[in-house]
């Protein structure tokens, strides 16, 4: 059928493509993206996606000639931030909630960066496309998060932690798994930024209802 295999068969045996939809070309993104999540990027192969579509192997090589530029082309697709609705009111409660917003899919994005691994530091349009897609969507938002901030007068326009604020949350995010073997939930992320963030920017964690850093704040402590 055309809707599982994306091609047309003639009179006569021959085969022509027919059109992607946008529907299908989603299915095919996210197909291939969920594989490297759990295989690697190494281990996937475009025979395997095409298995899991339900495709031919040619439908995706006449689409995207290598598999470098069909796993770009997936991490583009999915360009997007977050946090651009996150606005509570102050500086505390909006990184509270990006906080929360990135522990609730650190599971998925998290094994994504890890599963493409040595590929994004060898290939440049990867390493591009990655970023393009998952990062900097992400860091624009969050850095209008510390405008607010520095607009109400929460925290000083000249602070010398601002800049590093996408670095503590983003590598806090990467870096749990590694570390301690577990990915970085929201209960953990947001007792980042009670302990760590805040504090570095001068706010106090207290003065917007936020929990005692000191405690344990219900963190999950099995294993991801």
């Amino acid at each position: 059928m055309a809707s599982q295999t994306d091609e047309v068969v003639r009179p006569g045996g021959s085969s022509r493509r027919s059109r992607i939809t946008p529907e299908r070309e989603r299915e095919f993104f996210d197909a291939v993206l969920e594989l490297i999540r759990e295989s690697g990027y190494e281990a996937v192969t475009m025979d395997g996606v095409a298995a899991a579509t339900r495709c031919s192997k040619s439908t995706l090589y006449r689409q995207w000639k290598t598999k470098p530029q069909f796993v770009a082309a997936a991490l583009r697709a999915r360009r997007q931030g977050r946090f651009a609705d996150v606005d509570t009111g102050s500086l505390a409660g909006d990184l509270r909630k990006v906080a929360t917003v990135m522990g609730e899919r650190s599971g998925r994005d998290t094994r994504l960066f890890q599963a493409l691994g040595h590929a994004v530091t060898v290939d440049s349009e990867l390493r591009g496309a990655l970023r393009e897609s998952l990062v900097a969507p992400e860091v624009a938002e969050l850095e209008a998060v510390l405008r607010r901030g520095v607009d109400r007068g929460e925290v000083p326009a000249g602070h010398p932690a601002l800049p590093f604020v996408p670095d503590m949350l983003f590598g806090v995010l990467r870096m749990r798994p590694v570390v301690s073997g577990r990915y970085a939930d929201s209960d953990h992320m947001v007792r980042f930024v009670d302990s760590v963030v805040l504090p570095a920017l001068g706010v106090d964690p207290g003065a917007d209802g936020g929990g005692d850093p000191g405690s344990d704040g219900g963190v999950d402590r099995r294993g991801a």
